[in-house]
């Protein structure tokens, strides 16, 4: 799959905005400030629904306008798609997919797929969990939309579990809320033990590519004892440990169990990442990271778009060497760089110019 034409109005920097795209490489070229990532920020949104940069929309609407729209013609393998979104700064946000309006956004999940990289991935190793717990649930959206209704009815869910402990309800008031955390908590954890099982080889396989120095692999840290493939134990593994924690909850006024506090613990040889490795070796864990999301979706048949957002300055020949190859063998790769000197020699694509929210093919 590819893009073929991207439209903005009143998103981030850009009034209007019409952009022809191909496949193959393209490349953004603009000092920073200048709005080359808002584009690819409005090609993630449209893929996850959410920002990268900012945890709500209000800032993705232009100054003085009370919404930003984004448009995008899709070519699939057997057809075309056309999905527009409008992004309001104070009410619910409208979607349609070939001119007709959607029951829920979540139908959009799916329609494109998205791997990008960015300086900000380091948070996936030097963050908090909420990072790597995000990094997964994306990865299982790409894999199975669906699964973003269960996210969202498992946030729900829990929002409202909160509320009532933080009001210290009797357990009749809770129980029906503490069955809705379990059944959809239980159906997460089952599905990103399930993921990590798949994604894990090609993460150490990828690390052990670019550094041979240590091996790296990951494990799945959850609140519940042996997290499993099977929801209902997952169910019945929360619900057992939400007894168990009743007074702690009651007094503390959270859920303290279920996905909400699972962690991804990256591991170094016999060490954490987090508070052990280099500058450099964050950076491979990283890179790994996002690496082994690319070529997990390849796997399965997907063609996912490469968005490779001001990356090359911070890298070293070698993780260069790795985006460069993926880059050429993408079927769509977006590459943002700050300027041209920092841009592999032998990377080249259509380019445009981005100056103050204009965008120029370079002649």
């Amino acid at each position: 799959m590819h893009l073929k034409h991207l439209s903005l109005k009143n998103f981030r920097s850009y009034g209007e905005l019409e952009l022809p795209l191909t496949p193959g490489i393209t490349i953004f070229l603009g000092r920073n400030g200048e709005g080359k990532t808002n584009i690819v920020e409005a090609i993630l949104y449209l893929a996850f629904l959410s920002s990268h940069r900012t945890a709500g929309d209000l800032p993705l609407v232009k100054l003085g306008e009370s919404a930003a729209y984004t448009r995008a013609r899709i070519q699939h393998p057997d057809r075309e798609i056309l999905v527009e979104l409008e992004i309001n700064a104070e009410k619910a946000n409208r979607a349609r997919i070939n001119q007709n309006p959607i029951r829920s956004q979540k139908d959009l999940f799916g329609l494109i797929q998205c791997i990008y990289f960015s300086p900000e991935d380091m948070d996936l190793v030097r963050g908090d969990p909420s990072e790597r717990r995000r990094f997964i649930d994306q990865i299982l959206i790409l894999r199975s939309p669906r699964l973003a209704g269960v996210i969202t009815d498992y946030e729900r869910a829990l929002r409202q579990r909160n509320t009532l402990l933080k009001t210290r309800a009797n357990q009749a008031s809770l129980e029906p809320w503490n069955q809705q955390v379990s059944k959809f908590g239980g159906e997460i954890i089952a599905a990103r033990t399930a993921l990590l099982k798949e994604f894990e080889p090609h993460f150490t396989e990828i690390y052990a590519d670019i550094s041979k120095d240590k091996p790296a692999h990951i494990t799945y840290k959850s609140s519940i004892e042996n997290p499993s493939t099977s929801p209902d134990e997952n169910y019945q593994a929360i619900i057992s440990k939400m007894a168990d924690l009743q007074s702690q909850e009651a007094d503390r006024g959270v859920t303290l169990v279920g996905p909400h506090r699972d962690d991804l613990l990256l591991h170094l040889g016999k060490h954490l990442v987090k508070g052990y490795a280099s500058h450099g070796e964050s950076w491979s864990i990283a890179l790994s990271l996002k690496l082994a999301a690319y070529n997990l979706l390849v796997s399965e048949g997907a063609k996912p778009i490469l968005i490779l957002d001001d990356v090359f300055s911070e890298l070293d020949e070698e993780r260069r060497h790795q985006l460069i190859e993926l880059a050429k063998s993408a079927e769509q790769t977006f590459i943002t760089v700050a300027v041209e000197g920092d841009l592999p020699k032998d990377l080249a694509g259509t380019t445009f110019h981005v100056k103050n929210g204009s965008v120029k093919l370079k002649s």
